[in-house]
């Protein structure tokens, strides 16, 4: 593409890893490793909870929208980043930017709020156990998941739209291996700061929300949890949400660090260094922390492997 100011760019060129040039072989293993063993254990989540009747309770199936969603939020980006690796196929087109660009915040945005309906659900389980068979019915969860789902993607619709609308009439090399906001926003020859002040708002409203309601969660579960009588009752009773907790230590401490910010990053070492963290290795360890840890799905899964199929 011309970088003359009078062209306006139609495509991008993820310029990837260029440092690493020389572990592009690497680094394609690497991902792609990483890629298929995320898939697979999500899938395996997936359907160990569909065919497992004992798992089909709340906080299994919110389980496994989760699964389903990092599914796609991490397919949404590896799989363009392994055929730039391997085949060097490193443009993506203005509209293929956008739309990549809008499903990864929408799916990081639902999974914000998907972790705050499972602190929710903890919440109920634990500091209500009495009534929480009759709150937390089958149609209040279709309810809340689609909410989450919904949520996500209304929250950055009007940040991508604006984004949509900004000029590129300069280089259209984009130094990151995927179309995230601070390198597009570095490229724009537009005016950019109502575009970001609105999607630090936008990252604020979502991350300060869900995390808002999830620390009030965990801390009204904590009070619960240390009033019961003996160790082993206190130990069983956090042990159900102990999984989840981590999972969204890890998911907010990046999320906040990269997307709760006035500027955009201008460090895009440190950008892409984060940005391998959140869009790829943890969709990679949620499941190994939620299911290798899990009691229920390793018997639900032990089970469906070695029960003889009737003849």
């Amino acid at each position: 593409m011309s970088n003359s100011n009078n062209t306006l760019v139609t495509e991008f060129i993820l310029l990837g890893f260029p440092e690493l040039c020389h572990l592009q072989g690497l680094l394609f293993g690497s991902f792609l490793t990483i890629y298929v063993v995320t898939v697979l254990e999500n899938l395996v989540i997936v359907g160990t909870i569909s065919a497992s009747r004992q798992l089909h309770i709340p906080m299994y199936f919110f389980l496994a929208n989760l699964s389903v969603l990092e599914t796609l939020y991490t397919t949404v980006t590896v799989p363009k980043l392994l055929a730039s690796l391997l085949a060097g196929a490193r443009t993506i087109s203005f509209s293929g930017c956008l739309t990549q660009l809008f499903l990864f915040l929408s799916l990081g945005s639902s999974e914000c709020f998907l972790l705050t309906t499972m602190a929710c659900d903890r919440y109920l389980a634990i500091c209500r156990p009495l009534h929480y068979s009759a709150i937390m019915d089958s149609r209040l969860c279709l309810y809340l998941a689609l909410s989450a789902w919904l949520g996500g993607f209304l929250a950055s619709f009007v940040s991508t739209a604006l984004i949509s609308r900004l000029r590129f009439c300069g280089s259209n090399a984009l130094n990151h291996f995927f179309c995230d906001v601070s390198p597009l926003l570095q490229l724009s020859c537009s005016d950019t700061t109502a575009v970001e002040t609105l999607d630090f708002v936008a990252a604020l409203a979502v991350l300060a929300t869900s995390l808002l309601v999830t620390t009030v969660s965990y801390a009204h579960i904590l009070i619960t949890v240390l009033k019961i009588p003996g160790k082993a009752g206190r130990r069983k009773a956090f042990s159900t949400c102990a999984s989840h907790l981590v999972v969204v230590v890890i998911f907010y401490t990046t999320t906040t660090f990269m997307y709760a910010r006035p500027h955009a990053i201008s460090s895009f070492d440190l950008n892409k260094l984060v940005s391998v963290i959140y869009s790829v290795v943890t969709p990679l360890l949620n499941p190994i922390i939620y299911c290798l840890r899990n009691r229920d799905i390793r018997e639900a899964l032990t089970k469906l492997l070695w029960t003889p199929v009737p003849s």
